[in-house]
């Protein structure tokens, strides 16, 4: 047997390989996913469902993007420029208010991470004991809104309390005694952050305390894109529900897969904070129409939006 001989059924098999892989990554619908922040542990299932394969049983290559600002995830979509995003509850119901046609086709985080957050050490049991107390919010106005909301429930009048904006900076302004809660810090990750500075914290569930319990995070597309692809749109939240259920059935082995993609996360709070977030992701991609109704109506009520939405318009159910 000569040298080409030889060499022959080789180039061919290897040709065979890589013309078979090739068709393989074109067959692949390319889609684009983009985080409401920099990735975090509330992001562990869409990581999951990508590194695991999830994604790509359902003949989908998904790009997962960071936005430079949280703005951008919901305004991307809103423009058709990615195909989804995650978003939070209240800016879905707020976007829809104003026209624009983006729809929740799933929840991610069932419930909400935002609270009102203080020290132990100030004794505060409930939230009337922050009557003539300093209150610090981030984002204006949803979290002042929800805020009063909480207050009034507790008896107290605006006049009864002072609040500021003090933008992200929540566990800082709390520590350093410029305020004395905070209200829009979130349960698994500010609360653990300043706990790992040595304070115990005590928090205020917004659900428990006069606030509808709405969906933290949950994912939007633009209405088109159900209407033009809803095979993709299906084949997305399947391979997401994937990723949700082994990340909750498999906590251990989906953490170490979401450390080694961010290995500059591998420290104590976000190992911590993926603990606090797995109970919120059981559910999901669940999304209750009721759910959806009372938090617009809220919303309504506080002077957030000026109209509502047919709740059919705002969330997709997979039908």
């Amino acid at each position: 047997m000569t040298y080409r001989t030889k060499i022959l059924p080789v180039l061919i098999l290897g040709l065979s390989l890589f013309f078979g892989l090739s068709s393989k990554a074109a067959a692949l619908d390319k889609v684009s996913c983009m985080l409401d922040w920099f990735p975090n542990p509330d992001h562990a299932p869409v990581y999951v469902a990508k590194a695991k394969g999830f994604f790509e049983e359902q003949g989908l290559d998904v790009d997962i993007m960071v936005p430079a600002d949280p703005n951008d995830p919901l305004k991307l979509v809103a423009a058709g420029k990615i195909n989804f995003a995650i978003s939070y509850q209240p800016s879905v119901i707020t976007a829809r208010s104003k026209g624009l046609q983006v729809v929740s086709i799933g929840a991610l985080v069932q419930h909400p991470l935002s609270s009102i957050l203080y020290l132990k050490s100030s004794g505060f049991q409930t939230p009337a004991d922050l009557k003539g107390k300093r209150i610090g919010y981030s984002v204006e106005p949803l979290y002042r809104v929800l805020f009063e909301a909480v207050a009034e429930g507790a008896g107290l009048q605006k006049s009864d309390y002072d609040i500021y904006r003090v933008g992200f900076n929540l566990a800082p302004a709390l520590l350093s005694g410029k305020v004395d809660a905070v209200v829009g810090a979130f349960r698994n990750y500010e609360a653990i952050q300043i706990e790992l500075e040595g304070k115990e914290v005590g928090i205020f569930p917004l659900e428990e305390h006069g606030v509808p319990d709405y969906y933290e995070l949950v994912i939007i597309t633009h209405s088109k894109e159900i209407e033009t692809h809803p095979k993709r749109v299906m084949a997305f939240m399947r391979g997401l529900t994937r990723g949700i259920h082994q990340t909750v059935s498999d906590p251990k082995a989906s953490l170490e897969t979401f450390l080694k993609l961010h290995p500059n996360l591998r420290d104590e709070l976000n190992r911590r904070s993926f603990q606090a977030t797995l109970p919120f992701f059981m559910g999901s991609p669940k999304q209750e129409p009721s759910r959806w109704v009372e938090m617009q109506n809220f919303m309504l009520d506080r002077g957030l939006i000026k109209r509502v939405t047919p709740v059919e318009e705002m969330i997709w159910m997979g039908k």
